[in-house]
């Protein structure tokens, strides 16, 4: 991989492959520069489908903002004195001794109390791929964003195989087209990202025609020519209570069976592993209904696997296929 710098310093990606020696699963950064479309509810979410539809998958969450939710739904144990974090690895240019094992078999990073010292540390748009890169986490990264384009979230789309960008509304509509604008600047190319519609209610009528917001929305990035997943996810009041229930949020999966999200969550996991060239369990397969059957408590009782020994499971799995 070779960066380019342009006459204002942006840092340009050549044509060079972006799995450089040394990267190893793919990489996902879920990213919109306005709050409130569902973000982190996706990043979380499909962390945990990931984890159902293929039990032999390490998934790996990193939170780039200062909100603290990754933690709150993953994490299995106090935080104690000396514990690592996001800034930590950026310190030590690796993941490896700040990665912990969470609820429902997902991994996470701790996230940093003070977020602006560790903007400082991402001036570089290209330094957290090469953390990634040294890293080399054996299965899929989930990288959840500030809602903004600050140096935190520009290292995550630098870092991103794939871009997920939830549109909620016609104003968060608008703003993806600030990202995508970024995207071409940065010689990352609008291929790189795929709109997802969030919180969006077939039922409701946009216009004095009777069409309905998520028909609208669609038929507009068609015509902008901007890549969209075929999934959907509907506003739910069930689903968003599962965020302030005892201060821990509750996974969909787990939580909200029954509902059309939980339904959608599934086929929008789907695509978006097949999206990452990886493959999902068959529809009703035994793996899949042991893990989405499985409690969070069961999941807790697994001991953590040593990064080691997570990469030498999953290289052996991908040479006896």
């Amino acid at each position: 991989m070779v960066a380019i710098l342009s006459d204002d310093y942006t840092p340009r990606v050549s044509e060079a492959p972006h799995d450089a020696p040394g990267a190893a699963g793919p990489v996902l950064a879920v990213s919109s520069n306005k709050g409130g479309v569902g973000k982190t509810t996706v990043s979380c979410n499909l962390a945990v489908y990931f984890r159902a539809l293929r039990e032999d998958l390490p998934v790996l969450v990193i939170g780039l903002d200062d909100q603290g939710t990754l933690d709150r739904m993953f994490r299995l144990r106090p935080s104690g004195p000396g514990e690592g974090n996001l800034k930590h690895a950026f310190a030590a240019r690796s993941l490896e001794s700040v990665i912990q094992l969470g609820q429902y078999g997902v991994h996470f990073v701790p996230s940093p109390p003070d977020l602006p010292g560790l903007k400082a540390r991402a001036e570089d748009p290209l330094t957290l791929r090469r953390i990634l890169n040294r890293t080399a986490w054996p299965g899929v990264v989930i990288l959840d964003t500030k809602s903004d384009l600050e140096a935190l979230t520009r290292s995550a789309l630098y870092a991103a195989d794939r871009i997920l960008i939830p549109v909620a509304d016609w104003a968060s509509l608008e703003e993806a087209t600030k990202q995508f604008s970024l995207l071409e600047k940065a010689g990352l190319g609008r291929e790189r990202a795929r709109v997802l519609l969030t919180l969006v209610d077939a039922r409701t009528r946009a216009d004095e025609e009777g069409h309905d917001l998520r028909s609208l929305l669609e038929a507009e990035l068609d015509r902008r020519g901007w890549p969209r997943y075929r999934s959907h996810l509907s506003r739910s009041p069930r689903v968003e209570a599962l965020n302030s229930v005892g201060g821990r949020p509750l996974s969909i999966l787990h939580h909200a069976q029954g509902t059309s999200v939980h339904r959608q969550l599934r086929a929008l996991a789907e695509e978006v592993l097949t999206d990452l060239g990886l493959e999902a369990a068959p529809r009703g397969g035994a793996a899949a209904r042991r893990a989405a059957e499985r409690s969070p408590a069961a999941d807790a009782a697994e001991a953590a696997p040593s990064l080691a020994s997570l990469t030498s499971a999953f290289l052996r799995g991908f040479r006896g296929r």
